[in-house]
């Protein structure tokens, strides 16, 4: 299944293991997977001698990690091809310590404090680019604290069970049988909602004692493009560096195809944001993932972050590179059944819609582009445009004419999103010309409407549009001194992935600029 030079590759990164792991496969004679999972896991035992399998026949499919002797409380009911292949390496690789994703000790403290026993449930499809980072994560947690487990279902092949849980989207993560996440997600923001629903224990992590303050040149928010060109021109100067993020890449993260990035022909989303992260990687600079900055305060030249943790940064420059996120409806009944038919990402989400009807609320390229994208799985698509014209390029715009079984309505007001308690069951619509309102009866609505500024705490303290996009000058600068933006979270225009790179660096500099002039301390 692995070619030679796959092979290779996996030898080399599995040379530094040091305990013994067993891929304890079991899955029944006539699964259709069978030989597919187990010549798989075979192949990349081949690759060390620390690694090896153990099968028996069982029912259906799956397979635990054990390391020596011991399960590690990471589990697959998959065949972990396509994306989740690396959530398969980082799952031996973590649990061995040489895994490249462990936090850093403050979060790792955090995970290591959560009362158990906590079983965790993840339901992937293999096409999704947003499953692999939810899956890395919760198989982090279940490798720092004993009392978490963790599996990662496959969909495709556990159909039954999908339709019992009532799946509608991926990833959908359960905590002992209870969804706390639909979609994209990271370690931060599942371990909040973790803590919130079973605790810690104070013994390990106490949340009472102020944190003290660590002071920095520049403190950087946000990890996308943006904030990485910020971080890397700002050490290239010499300064003290930290960046902020919930993750490294951002909204990129997201994106399955990249061919406009000026020099690389053709990437992908996650290649990129890895691509980010070493480069980082190569200057003396602080990161501090999985956190979302709570709180600002100005104490005159001084500006004090604090983290939804009670983590306290500091630093005369602050630049806001927190990009933007899907833009919502905000018509009633859709936050009620996001993950049950409510979708942001037709790539994740698509096939659990095959042969049935769906809209995409959105005539931009990306309401066009996902249009295409799900005429080859569903049986209709329906495109609602607010505006009297689409917005896509004319080229999208042929291509989806040209598809049987796409439709489009423009001037079309979406005014609720209707259900009947478990999924989503129709659209309820107003023609902007005629005021008249229907009712389209569908299985599935995918939301393309731009993207909306992650300037959220900062809006009380620098100027924004009505937007809520950070207003700036020419040089990146806000109304508050020492405070910059950059790329999407910033009034800068054309929200592209190489303007949001030039502006970090342009913020970076500016930054310099004034604490050479004296202007910033």
């Amino acid at each position: 299944m692995l070619d030679s030079a796959m092979k290779d590759q996996l030898s080399g990164i599995f040379s530094g293991l040091v305990s013994q792991y067993v891929f304890d496969i079991q899955v029944a004679p006539d699964h259709e997977s069978r030989q597919e999972l187990i010549d798989l896991l075979s192949d990349v035992a081949s690759c060390s001698d620390h690694l090896s399998c153990n099968i028996a026949d069982g029912e259906g499919l799956q397979f635990t990690i054990v390391k020596d002797g011991m399960p590690t409380g990471i589990r697959f009911r998959a065949v972990p091809n396509g994306h989740e292949f690396t959530s398969l390496l980082l799952a031996v690789l973590n649990s061995d310590g040489k895994g490249k994703n462990i936090p850093d000790e403050s979060i790792c403290a955090r995970v290591r404090a959560l009362n158990g026993p906590i079983k965790l449930t993840t339901y992937v499809s293999l096409t999704c680019t947003n499953c692999p980072d939810v899956v890395q994560a919760l198989n982090v947690m279940a490798t720092l604290n004993s009392r978490i487990t963790h599996e990662t279902v496959d969909g495709a092949i556990n159909q039954k069970e999908v339709e019992a849980m009532k799946v509608q989207g991926v990833p959908s993560v359960f905590a002992d049988g209870k969804l706390i996440n639909v979609g994209r997600s990271d370690l931060g923001e599942l371990l909040s909602k973790l803590e919130a629903q079973y605790g810690i224990n104070e013994g390990i992590v106490d949340n009472s004692v102020e944190k003290p303050v660590k002071n920095y040149d520049v403190l950087i928010v946000g990890g996308g493009p943006a904030g990485a060109a910020s971080a890397i021109y700002s050490a290239r100067k010499g300064l003290n560096v930290a960046v902020i993020a919930e993750r490294i890449g951002g909204q990129v993260k997201e994106t399955v195809g990249i061919e406009n990035l000026i020099s690389v022909p053709q990437t992908t989303g996650q290649q990129l944001a890895n691509d980010l992260l070493t480069h980082i990687n190569d200057y003396p600079v602080d990161i501090l993932e999985h956190r979302c900055v709570d709180k600002v305060e100005l104490d005159g030249s001084t500006k004090l972050l604090t983290t939804s943790t009670g983590e306290r940064f500091s630093a005369p420059a602050v630049i806001v590179a927190t990009g933007a996120s899907w833009r919502k409806l905000n018509v009633p009944g859709e936050a009620d059944y996001i993950g049950k038919g409510v979708a942001f990402c037709p790539h994740c989400d698509g096939p659990f819609y095959k042969g049935k009807h769906v809209a995409v609320v959105g005539g931009g390229n990306s309401g066009i582009e996902a249009a295409i994208d799900l005429a080859g799985i569903c049986s209709k698509v329906t495109v609602l445009e607010f505006m009297d014209e689409l917005k896509a390029d004319q080229v999208l715009q042929e291509k989806a004419k040209s598809l049987p079984n796409v439709e489009v309505f423009l001037h079309s007001q979406s005014l609720e999103v209707l259900g009947n308690g478990d999924k989503v069951t129709g659209l309820r619509v107003k023609d902007r010309k005629t005021d008249a309102e229907r009712v389209i009866d569908l299985d599935g609505i995918f939301v393309q409407i731009g993207l909306a500024a992650n300037s959220g705490v900062f809006r009380d303290v620098v100027e924004t549009n009505k937007p809520g996009e950070i207003v700036i000058d020419a040089h990146c600068r806000t109304n508050v001194p020492g405070i910059y933006a950059a790329g999407d979270v910033s009034t800068v225009p054309y929200k592209q992935i190489i303007i949001a790179m030039g502006e970090g660096a342009k913020a970076a500099l500016s930054a310099f600029e004034d604490r050479m002039r004296g202007l910033i301390g």
